[in-house]
């Protein structure tokens, strides 16, 4: 079996093997006002992972050389796996990172020369198709140097393990007495005390879960009003409540004055006289009709 191959049948199975543990952690982690991505929260995510990829990273491999390689795996291969996979990946995972970011920055430039060039020599490209043209031109280049990348880093994984290969017990018999003798390897010999253990887990879990949640539970405000809660006792302020009378005093001084002002103002149309003449003149016309 090729390196390459060998590398992502180890490596991908192990990655989703570990996974949904670890995303029990990273719940109590934000349950905890803790970022699993950065600080504290991350330092305590990649310290709980060290042990599930180890068991992980054994019980994936050992599937692998029983089924695929016809091999049984001598003990302790996930701890071995892991200690090699650990420094091969904290020395190439930068590397790729920094390859394909310097990757990327000059196929952009270039693109962009290219692009440019085009538009003042031959004809002006409108603005959406020049975007997509530009993703299309750097987006595949930084591609496949990112794909080149991680396969070099499973041709990686693969040799590392070869070692480990080489070293193994061939399995001899058919295909079925090797599936019931891994059928017998994953059994445990103490099947309540394994389910105990898995159930006493689970509750540990979820009451801590429980003691983390309510600090963190969005709630109402202490001013909302429920709509069943019933009454709600009013709290009464004085200096408030005097302020808003003198308010309301103020705004009822201002009425009474208008209403005095056009009073006054109608009672004193009503006595000049001079207010009836136009009401006179209009009369005399009647009555010489």
């Amino acid at each position: 079996m090729s390196n390459i191959k060998l590398g992502l049948l180890i490596f991908w199975p192990t990655f989703w093997t570990g996974f949904p543990i670890k995303m029990v952690f990273c719940l109590l982690l934000l349950a905890a006002h803790m970022h699993p991505w950065g600080g504290a929260g991350l330092f305590l995510l990649l310290l709980v992972s060290i042990p599930i990829d180890i068991w992980s990273l054994g019980l994936c491999a050992r599937t692998v050389f029983i089924d695929r390689l016809k091999v049984d795996s001598p003990p302790g291969i996930g701890v071995g796996l892991w200690i090699r996979w650990a420094v091969f990946s904290a020395i190439v995972l930068p590397l790729i990172k920094i390859i394909v970011s310097a990757t990327t920055g000059v196929a952009k430039s270039v693109t962009s020369s290219i692009v440019h060039s085009i538009k003042e020599g031959i004809y002006e490209i409108p603005l959406a198709e020049q975007i997509s043209l530009e993703l299309v031109m750097w987006g595949s280049v930084a591609s496949g140097v990112l794909i080149l990348c991680i396969l070099g880093w499973l041709y990686g994984l693969g040799w590392l393990t070869q070692s480990f290969v080489k070293d193994a017990k061939p399995l001899d018999g058919t295909e079925e007495e090797r599936a019931n003798f891994w059928d017998g390897l994953r059994i445990p010999a103490d099947q309540p005390l394994l389910l105990t253990a898995f159930t006493g887990a689970g509750v540990v879990l979820v009451f801590v879960f429980w003691a983390l949640l309510p600090a963190s539970t969005p709630h109402p405000h202490e001013e909302y009003e429920f709509i069943n809660s019933g009454k709600k006792e009013v709290k009464v302020e004085p200096k408030k409540v005097l302020k808003e009378t003198e308010k309301v005093l103020a705004k009822a001084e201002l009425v009474v004055k208008k209403l005095e002002e056009e009073q006054g103002g109608a009672s004193s149309d009503a006595k000049d006289p001079k207010a009836n003449e136009p009401a006179a003149e209009e009369t005399q016309p009647e009555q010489k009709k």
